[in-house]
């Protein structure tokens, strides 16, 4: 070859690349579902600086970028990084050094489970999480009588899976000083033939938990630590944080600033009187990683530990009704507050008179404000009369509970009340919008199972085999938007995540299926391979 055409291809070489924008990454021959607009799809983008610069086919990108790190997925599918709209991102990460009762199918096995801990561990205060008595044959409140004998003079706290009753034994009723005179507004000292059984409801938690010890900051921050590589292997991007306090935050905040902590976190910020004053003299704190804009507050308790605020009472016990656990003018006067700045709230409401007087006070305080996104975080029993509320407000639910509850949740609300319970779809026909998250670790963190429940409504053994209440599925465009786009727009956060285009954040998941064209029942299954952040692979 003649030196001229050499130094000629050379040149054509050298301007070609020239001609092209440099980026940080490029990843092509993929199957990308872009949940944009249009749901469209395409095959590869180009990032730098930690955001998308394009998306597009693979002819596209490469003849208009080169990048110092290419990527070619090999047509996996890749979809935008998940939103968990609802959960205890730092609980997860606290249960994980405490005792673990998830799936345990009986209280003998709890009691194991608690044995085992505590000659591994030798605590001097017993705590942990996750027993459900609906799961055991037995289905009935445990007593405190084998942990009395087994820990005469070491405290034992452990709550139920819902978070919203916990087991004690003598020796943590004594220290917190509870005995048969004590009175609870909001919640319930359980007695039979006059004593106390140990089991506590809702607001009677609150006096054993002023006696649990504080974690170190050390602690703290492992438990920040194991919960964000936990979510990350499963493809979680961002986690909104359903109850956290100001101290909490802020380790969140230095974690992260220092590149700690990559995880994107929304705080929903715990409701008390110091965190209100606080915040809302102070206002919205937004970094990259971190917004804190919102309040959480509980209306009531849990439909499986019978807390739930319902309008009759429940089918499978007397004259119960449940209990709102924040009084009736503390939740309106926190409701004005929040009103009055510009916070965001966000109420748990399961029962439907929990449900119709908060969705009935957030309609009395906003009145004509628009665009607050004010959201309703589980809207799990609903009266008819109550789902237009809807409209404005956003329901932030939960699709496991549904396969979770439905073998005893029809027990609790009779054959009328269940179909205006987990009712998605209705909601979603009202709204327009869901955001769909977990409510970890009352149900597992995989996002794999909570796409399944939303579209298949079955448990994993794919019980029942036409699905439960199907009326009321998801169908996948929908459950993937609720998990992505939808869960971001109801943390004003839509212009910068919750899908792959051009000038948001690079947070996406490389899957080892389609999750959009597998065969539904194979769903759980689906393994996440690779998750990014900021354009940075974290897993």
């Amino acid at each position: 070859m003649y030196k001229p055409l050499i130094y000629l291809m050379a040149f054509i070489a050298l301007t070609s690349c020239s001609s092209k924008q440099q980026v940080d990454l490029i990843i092509s021959n993929a199957k990308i579902y872009t949940v944009d607009d249009n749901f469209s799809n395409a095959e590869a983008f180009a990032i730098t600086n930690g955001k998308f610069v394009a998306v597009g086919s693979n002819k596209e990108i490469k003849s208009n970028y080169t990048a110092t790190s290419k990527y070619n997925a090999s047509e996996k599918t890749i979809i935008p990084g998940i939103i968990d709209a609802h959960c205890h991102f730092y609980g997860l990460g606290l249960s994980m050094q405490k005792v673990d009762l998830s799936g345990t199918k009986s209280y003998d096995e709890v009691i194991e489970r608690i044995k085992i801990f505590q000659k591994e561990k030798n605590s001097n205060f017993i705590s942990g999480r996750g027993w459900d008595q609906n799961d055991w044959e037995v289905k009935e409140y445990p007593t405190k009588k084998r942990l009395d004998k087994l820990f005469p003079k070491t405290p034992v706290a452990v709550r139920r899976i819902d978070g919203h009753a916990m087991l004690v034994n003598q020796a943590a009723l004594d220290l917190a000083g509870i005995d048969k005179n004590t009175k609870v507004t909001g919640g319930e000292i359980i007695k039979k033939n006059g004593k106390i059984t140990g089991v506590l409801i809702d607001n009677a938690m609150d006096l054993v938990n002023r006696i649990i010890p504080s974690e170190s900051k050390k602690e703290a921050i492992q438990a920040l630590k194991d919960a964000e590589q936990y979510c990350f292997n499963l493809g979680l991007t961002t986690v909104d944080d359903a109850g956290l306090d100001k101290e909490t935050i802020d380790l969140i905040d230095s974690l992260q600033q220092i590149g700690e902590l990559k995880m994107r976190i929304y705080a929903m910020v715990t409701a008390n009187e110091k965190n209100l004053r606080y915040y809302i003299k102070n206002g919205i704190f937004k970094s990259d990683r971190l917004n804190v804009r919102s309040f959480k507050v509980y209306a009531d308790g849990a439909l499986g530990s019978r807390g739930a605020a319902l309008k009759k009472p429940y089918s499978d016990r007397e004259n119960h009704y449940g209990a709102m656990v924040t009084n009736l003018d503390t939740l309106e006067n926190t409701a004005k507050r929040i009103a009055n700045s510009n916070f965001q709230m966000n109420t748990h409401a399961i029962g439907d008179s929990a449900n119709a007087f908060t969705l009935k006070t957030y309609a009395k305080v906003l009145k004509s404000q628009t665009n607050r996104r004010w959201r309703i975080e589980h809207a799990q029993v609903l009266a008819p009369d109550d789902f237009d509320y809807f409209t404005d407000i956003i329901p932030s639910i939960q699709p496991t509970h549904a396969t979770s509850d439905m073998y005893w949740a029809e027990e609790r609300l009779g054959n009328e009340r269940i179909k205006g319970a987990y009712a998605y779809k209705a909601l979603l026909n009202i709204n327009g919008r869901v955001a769909l998250g977990t409510d970890f670790p009352v149900e597992k963190v995989n996002p794999m199972l909570t796409f399944y429940a939303a579209v298949a409504r079955k448990d994993l053994s794919g019980y029942p085999e036409k699905g439960f209440e199907m009326k009321n599925g998801l169908t996948r465009v929908e459950t993937l938007k609720g998990m992505t786009i939808w869960a971001a727009y109801s943390n004003f956060e839509e212009n910068e995540k919750g899908s792959i285009e051009a000038g948001k954040f690079a947070d996406f998941i490389i899957l080892d299926e389609n999750i959009m064209e597998v065969s539904i029942e194979k769903v759980p299954q689906i393994k996440v391979l690779k998750t990014y952040v900021n354009g940075e692979k974290v897993n």
